[in-house]
């Protein structure tokens, strides 16, 4: 065989492998989403991981992460200051690829760094967290997330499998009807307690009561072994992941390049979300046909 019908041979296992990792899984129809277009990437990052492969994971063996829950009432302090004043929102435009879904649903940001990019808002409103995650090398991103009164997180999994996520609870409504599901398992946030989980497993959450819940939301580098695949991870996360950056304010925070031509290609999204509504089973033949096509030109 030619070396592209090897790299077609290795993109297929690969999808096939993130398709059936877990107990949850999407329909197939449902299946081509952003973690099977980075199947070969999340492949590698499973198979040299050093932690197991299961939905949450046991915060014990992150011991350099200690610190934010020593200070978390301090970190919790700041981030009710942001919310008091509305800084912890939406985006307000589409400029948020990475999480443009959820805010038609509830869910609310506020960055605290991003893949290496700083952000001036968060140096300014919230410098004693900012300086504990600055002190945290393998703290890659993160923000104050909430998740307000009635709001969800529909199903999905997180594209990129060369992170974890870690929740720390600030305040939260410290009841199992606001909760997240990670691969069939439930979990409800605690204020004080740390949950971390591995975000490419499908999950949801909901809250259900009467009272928000806000956390410290960290995307933390997988531990891997051998020294090229842990170089190959970091130089994904800085020229891939920080080109998805956004901003809390409109200014001298600049918005990464994929973010950039997300907004652009976004008008063209909604059109298909159009005949997705009208025309349902036209949508997705076409989403496939789509995929199809492109394989065939990228390797016949």
């Amino acid at each position: 065989m030619e070396l592209r019908h090897w790299v077609l041979v290795v993109f297929l296992a690969s999808a096939l492998f993130i398709h059936f990792r877990g107990k949850v899984r999407f329909p197939l129809k449902r299946a081509l989403d952003f973690t099977i277009v980075l199947a070969p990437v999340n492949a590698l990052m499973y198979l040299f991981s050093r932690v197991p492969a299961k939905a949450y994971l046991d915060p014990q063996q992150f011991p350099e992460l200690a610190p934010l829950q020593a200070n978390w009432q301090t970190i919790r302090d700041e981030a009710l200051k942001l919310n008091d004043e509305g800084q912890i929102r939406a985006a307000a435009s589409y400029n948020d690829i990475g999480f443009n879904s959820f805010f038609r649903t509830g869910w609310k940001r506020f960055y605290l760094t991003w893949y290496g990019k700083e952000l001036s808002s968060a140096n300014a409103l919230c410098p004693q967290t900012v300086a504990l995650l600055k002190s945290i090398p393998s703290i890659k991103a993160a923000m104050f997330a909430s998740l307000p009164p009635g709001a969800t997180l529909v199903r999905h999994r997180d594209p990129y499998a060369g992170s974890l996520r870690y929740h720390l609870g600030l305040t939260t409504p410290n009841d199992p009807g606001c909760f997240i599901e990670v691969d069939g398992q439930r979990y409800h946030w605690k204020d004080g307690e740390v949950v971390m989980f591995d975000e490419t497993f499908i999950h949801h959450a909901a809250n259900e009561t009467q009272q928000q819940r806000v956390v410290l939301f960290c995307d933390v580098e997988r531990p891997l072994h051998t020294a090229p695949v842990r170089w190959f991870n970091r130089m994904f996360a800085t020229h891939v992941m920080a080109a998805a950056s956004s901003q809390n304010e409109t200014g001298d925070e600049p918005v990464g390049a994929i973010n950039r031509f997300f907004a652009f290609a976004y008008q063209l999204r909604l059109k298909a979300k159009a005949l997705k509504v009208s025309h349902r089973q036209v949508y997705y033949a076409g989403k496939w046909l789509l995929i199809v096509g492109l394989l065939w030109l990228l390797f016949y």
